[in-house]
């Protein structure tokens, strides 16, 4: 198979990337910087791209977008966060629509459904409102080219990828070792999660599985609110996690992003997966950190 990936610098990019070339697949990377390797494409995502690119490739990958969390959301980093998704997606949508590939694997969240409470919420569950909910949804809509001209497209809506050596783990374990953890807020809201290898590992069923298209909930089977999720850190870590951050204070430190990325959540669950079979390798919460943790040792 040969597999042409945008973002693939990224976390799961890097990793799906090793994940492909280890079973003997071609992993093909498309870069904004000039291509310094036999498997790099370069490319500008506010550039229409050239469909030869894409000549050969089984799949497309999109994985770009700029991070949620880096910055505070002002109103020209919320517009980065808009063009650095929607932009190339359409780009990419059109380029695999023109050169015939089968498949486009699309990135999106599960902030799709906005802040959700403690409802489940599948893939039939409507988009919700906030701007995470309407970024959400245009990113999905500007891979719409794609589908109309005859891809397999599916809308990946990823919930928080817990990996040994990045993400939120690298930015949570400190804390927790140093006895600095604690509930976020009153600690109601849903923290869906789902590890880094059954990220990659879905990904791959997605890329074989003609049956699905559309929005697929990239999560692990049992949602936990953050009062859960500290729990269980703490027993991970073997720290006590006694702290309590409020959210006044958050909404302080990081404004808008507080409210819709972490005093709010979505109980999400990976209903579409789970009726196609797929089995999931970490099925709680405490599974995948035990399992994430011993990579990083």
């Amino acid at each position: 198979m040969r597999v042409t990936i945008a973002g693939s610098s990224g976390l799961i990019g890097t990793a799906l990337v090793q994940a492909l070339r280890a079973d003997g697949h071609t992993a093909v990377r498309l870069v904004r910087r000039p291509a310094e390797h036999a498997d790099e494409v370069q490319w500008s995502p506010d550039r229409a791209l050239d469909p030869s690119v894409l000549d050969g490739s089984d799949a497309v990958v999109n994985l770009c977008g700029a991070s949620l969390g880096d910055r505070r959301w002002s109103g020209a980093y919320k517009q980065e966060l808009r063009n650095s998704r929607v932009e190339p997606t359409e780009v990419l949508a059109e380029a695999a629509a023109r050169a015939g590939v089968p498949v486009m694997i699309s990135g999106s969240a599960v902030g799709y459904y906005g802040d959700t409470g403690d409802a489940k919420v599948d893939e039939n569950t409507p988009a919700g409102d906030g701007f995470l909910a309407d970024l959400c949804r245009d990113w999905e809509a500007a891979a719409a080219t794609a589908a109309d001209g005859g891809v397999r497209v599916v809308n990946i809506r990823t919930a928080l990828v817990l990996a040994s050596n990045g993400g939120i783990l690298s930015r949570l374990l400190p804390l927790y070792k140093f006895v600095l953890g604690g509930r976020l807020g009153d600690g109601c809201q849903y923290f869906p999660w789902i590890s880094l290898t059954d990220h990659i590992r879905a990904v791959r069923f997605l890329l074989d599985n003609d049956d699905l298209s559309g929005p697929v909930n990239l999560t692990g089977p049992a949602p936990v609110t953050n009062r859960e999720f500290n729990a269980v850190m703490a027993r991970v870590v073997g720290r006590p996690a006694p702290w309590i951050v409020p959210g006044f204070m958050l909404k302080a430190l990081v404004g808008e992003f507080a409210d819709e990325a972490i005093l709010s959540g979505q109980r999400a669950i990976p209903a579409k997966l789970e009726r196609a079979g797929f089995n999931f390798e970490h099925n709680t919460l405490r599974e995948a950190l035990e399992a994430e943790l011993r990579h990083r040792q």
